[in-house]
């Protein structure tokens, strides 16, 4: 019986299956590759606003705090868009016929809400909470990127699952002491620049239990001032009385911790913020509930 394929049939097969495993492999890749893309993310896309609000205007140039707009950063599992009276409060006197506000004028009149556009817009299954990742040491521009420098809000990282679990594996290298939560401008101490730490001792959120400073405190000579004024005693010799309260006992010393590099002031800030162990943080049930 005559063969029905002919010999040249075998490496026919051999190269489609070859070639069937690489298309496999480059879809993967690509399908990967497309779902990191910023046309999945939203990464560095600034949506067109009803007001083309500027955070560089705003905070950097005017000096605006982060809290007075969002205002439940501290105590919310939301950052909270500020309402309209919040921009009424500066733009009621300043540029009162500006053409941009007109929306925010509008809103204010009519009492109909800005329909803003949420840069950072979280999927429904993910449970994120502001408050405790504010108490906890990790500071603005850590998830949102230097917001002060931004003429228009854009999302600078990716916000994916694969993001968030890098920091919660090591959540140290993000740390800060709370004094430095809304500067946008930290990075981390340094051998030029080293930071010096002790605890508090005090209750509420747990960034309060720590105090961190910039400047050496055991250069510093702080003096006691004392007002002295005369009074008339009951032999009627003036007597010299202090408004400082007595000194029974020397204060004890607060002892700082100096620190140079990041790593070393992420893993003191863990143990006084009672971090969670990179197993229980990076566990699937920390977001999803």
């Amino acid at each position: 019986m005559a063969q029905v394929f002919d010999r040249s049939s075998n490496a026919l097969a051999r190269a489609s299956l070859v070639l069937t495993g690489l298309i496999v492999i480059a879809l993967g890749v690509a399908l990967n590759s497309l779902q990191r893309s910023p046309w999945v993310t939203k990464q560095g896309q600034r949506p067109d606003q009803p007001v083309p609000f500027s955070h560089k205007h705003h905070v950097e140039g005017l000096g605006l705090q982060c809290q007075y707009c969002h205002v439940s950063v501290e105590k919310s599992s939301y950052a909270g868009i500020p309402p309209t009276k919040t921009c009424m409060n500066c733009h009621s006197q300043i540029w009162t016929d500006a053409q941009l506000l007109e929306p925010v004028r509008h809103s204010w009149a009519t009492g109909e809400s800005i329909n803003w556009i949420r840069v950072h817009d979280l999927p429904d299954y993910v449970y994120f909470n502001h408050e405790i990742h504010v108490n906890k040491g990790i500071g603005c521009a850590s998830c949102h990127g230097r917001v002060d420098e931004m003429p228009l809000m854009y999302q600078q990282n990716t916000l994916q699952m694969e993001w968030c679990l890098n920091c919660h594996r090591n959540p140290g290298v993000n740390l800060r002491p709370a004094s430095e939560i809304y500067n946008m401008a930290w990075a981390g101490p340094s051998s030029d620049k080293p930071v010096w730490c002790t605890t508090t001792g005090k209750g509420g959120p747990t960034a309060q239990g720590v105090s961190c400073v910039t400047k050496d405190p055991n250069n510093s000579n702080p003096e006691v001032a004392q007002v002295e004024a005369p009074k008339v005693g009951a032999s009627g010799q003036s007597q010299v009385v202090s408004d400082a309260p007595a000194m029974t006992a020397m204060s004890p010393a607060v002892s700082y911790q100096r620190f140079t590099s990041q790593a070393d002031l992420g893993h003191f800030l863990m143990d006084k913020y009672h971090i969670r162990t990179a197993n229980e943080l990076s566990s699937c049930e920390v977001c999803h509930r």
